[in-house]
């Protein structure tokens, strides 16, 4: 068992480094404000749960096992963040001489981080990969696979609602910039939708982990 130390230390690196996870929450914040980072950071905290039970229950050694299964998940969930973007850069809200960018419902929002995140087998086998290095022989390994994702999950919801709270301010700020010279509503969509179409060819990938 690596010592727990470790898998704070882990955690917070894991934190600060820039993932597809934080890339749709800033997207969601900048082109939409706070309320929608914060739907969303908490969505994909929700989604993770998925994932820290599918690892406990040994569906994530499934992913790793089937070839074709990991495929099934990883295509539908590259094609789903596509759908996102195309949507998003297609959008238009009311108005007659710049349309309003479209507002999405937070509970839409909710709902579509959680599937985001549920849709990427990625995050199942790096719980597969990550959680087992910190757990004991000598105790039950499906309680300490949950509380240690738990333990994860939480402390990444947090981080991303910091993240989320602090792309909002930089959007905020951007999107009255930009809407001060009549530009701000397309390149907001387009920089949104951009980055959600983008993720997606990033999930569609081969070889990556």
């Amino acid at each position: 068992m690596t010592p727990l130390p470790v898998f704070y230390a882990a955690m917070v690196l894991l934190f600060i480094t820039p993932g597809p996870d934080m890339l749709y929450i800033i997207a969601r914040s900048i082109g939409q404000g706070r309320a929608a980072g914060l739907a969303s950071a908490i969505g994909i905290g929700a989604g993770c749960f998925f994932h820290i039970f599918a690892v406990a229950f040994g569906l994530a050694q499934l992913l790793r096992a089937v070839p074709a299964a990991y495929n099934a998940v990883r295509y539908a969930g590259a094609v789903y963040l596509i759908y996102l973007g195309y949507r998003t850069i297609t959008s238009h809200g009311a108005g007659t001489r710049e349309p309003a960018l479209a507002r999405t419902s937070l509970s839409r929002i909710f709902l579509q981080g959680a599937l985001t995140n549920i849709l990427n087998p990625k995050v199942a086998l790096f719980f597969l990969a990550f959680l087992p290095q910190f757990i004991s022989p000598q105790g039950g390994a499906f309680g300490q696979t949950v509380r240690l994702g738990l333990i994860f999950d939480v402390s990444g919801t947090l981080f991303n609602i910091l993240v989320a709270f602090t792309a909002s301010a930089v959007g905020g700020a951007l999107r009255r910039r930009m809407e001060s010279r009549d530009s701000g509503v397309p390149v907001l969509r387009w920089m949104t939708g951009g980055v959600f179409a983008g993720l997606g060819l990033w999930l569609a990938l081969p070889g990556k982990r």
